[in-house]
Formats: structure tokens, C-alpha cells, sequence
């Protein structure tokens, strides 16, 4: 099946370059593309892409609340969010709308196109590590009470909670069964019912549910 993709960005000669990119891929087409955050909804709505390649810096509607609008009209769309910056605020701020990856703009072509597929099968496409210390610098956790449930993860059972952690310390599926002590296929469903029970699209929608909720606090190293 091939993958459509819409390229969103302001300049001219970078959507060249990633028009150059998907193109040559024998599984991937460009269908559109924008030029700044209202173009990007409206090429979205109008042509349904699997993945929008978005840059978060745009003039006008910028990409963050473009992410916003296309995750609500669109909402099978996957959006892969870009930066010239590893380390950006307004990143984290189109993970939160519903982008379902990020990658640095000087990432290389394999990167992107493996990105482009990851996020089209429904998963996060940002590195654990980058993830953890994208969201432990910007995300500050809401204030809760002694012995008061982190908000919006009340629902989850005490492994699910532990899961969950592990997650957001940037641990992989392996490393968590290693750790716990359970299969593969048992960490698969626990974090099918984390997302479930939050209401987190994807992983990276799920860490920064962790840090909000204060079930993982920013700043702490992570081991």
C-alpha cells in the first residue's frame, strides 16, 4: 500500500528536497503541499494524506496549532512534526496536539522515511531517549495533593502504572518485560490499555501524560 504523504513547509527548496526523498521511495507519493499552518488544514481536509511532514516554524497559523486542527479534522492523518532544533519547546507542543513523531530537520533521508513508516503504522516516531529529555526540560507536572491519584490516571492498575513509567524513562517494550519480569506480548497489552485509559494516541501522547500527571517528575535523571 502506498503512503500518501503532504509536505508542509515554508520554504520552497526544503519541500524539493523531501519531494526528492518521498519520491524515490517505492512505497511512498507526495500529494500536496503547504506552505504555511492554513494551508497545511485545508490540504489536509481536502486530500486525507496518511502523513503530513510539518514543520513546526511557520508563518501565520504555525505548525503546533496546524497539528491541533488536522489531528481534529483529520484524524487519520499522522502527523510527523519537524525542527531545526533537537531540544523544542513547541515540539512537545504539537506532541501534545497530536503529532505522532518528531524528527530534527539535518536528519538523514533513511531516518525520514523510516519515520514516515513508523508513524503510519500508529507508532510514536521519536526516539525514547530525545523523548525523555524533550519532555523532563519543557513539561512541568500539575500540582496534586498527598496521597491523590495523578489526574487522568486514576483508572489504571498498579502494573499499568509501573508500565507506564518505564515508558516515560525511555525504556523500550524489551527492556520493560526484562525488568518486570513478563513477556513481550504482556507489555503489548498493558500499554494497549495505558493508551486506552488516557486517551494517549500513541506513546509519545502517554510520556507526557507521565510527566503531567506527576507519575514521573521532570528533571530526574533517568537511569
Amino acid at each position: 500500500m502506498t503512503i500518501s504523504v503532504l509536505l508542509v513547509d515554508d520554504h520552497a527548496l526544503v519541500r524539493t528536497g523531501f519531494r526528492m526523498i518521498i519520491g524515490a521511495q517505492p512505497d511512498m507519493e507526495v500529494v500536496g503541499e503547504a506552505a504555511d499552518g492554513g494551508e497545511a488544514v485545508d490540504r489536509a481536509a481536502a486530500l486525507r494524506p496518511d502523513v503530513v511532514l510539518m514543520d513546526i516554524h511557520l508563518p501565520g497559523l504555525n505548525g503546533v496549532a496546524a497539528t491541533g486542527r488536522i489531528a481534529r479534522l483529520v484524524p487519520e492523518a499522522r502527523v510527523l512534526a519537524l525542527s531545526t532544533f533537537d531540544l523544542d519547546e513547541y515540539v512537545l507542543g504539537a506532541l501534545r496536539a497530536g503529532a505522532s513523531g518528531f524528527l530534527p530537520k539535518d536528519a538523514s533521508p533513511e531516518e525520514l522515511t523510516a519515520a514516515v513508516r513508523t508513524v503510519h503504522r500508529g507508532e510514536a516516531a521519536v526516539a525514547p531517549r530525545l523523548l525523555t529529555r524533550l519532555i523532563g526540560t519543557f513539561v512541568r507536572a500539575a500540582p496534586t495533593g498527598p496521597g491523590t491519584p495523578p489526574r487522568g490516571l486514576d483508572a489504571l492498575t498498579g502494573r499499568e502504572r509501573e508500565v507506564l513509567a518505564l515508558i516515560a524513562r525511555g525504556r523500550s517494550n524489551a527492556d520493560i518485560a526484562a525488568e518486570l519480569a513478563i513477556t513481550p506480548s504482556t507489555v503489548k497489552n498493558h500499554i494497549s490499555s495505558v493508551f486506552a485509559k488516557t486517551g494517549a494516541r500513541d506513546r509519545a501522547q502517554a510520556v507526557i501524560a507521565a510527566y503531567e500527571s506527576g507519575l514521573v517528575a521532570p528533571g530526574v535523571p533517568q537511569a
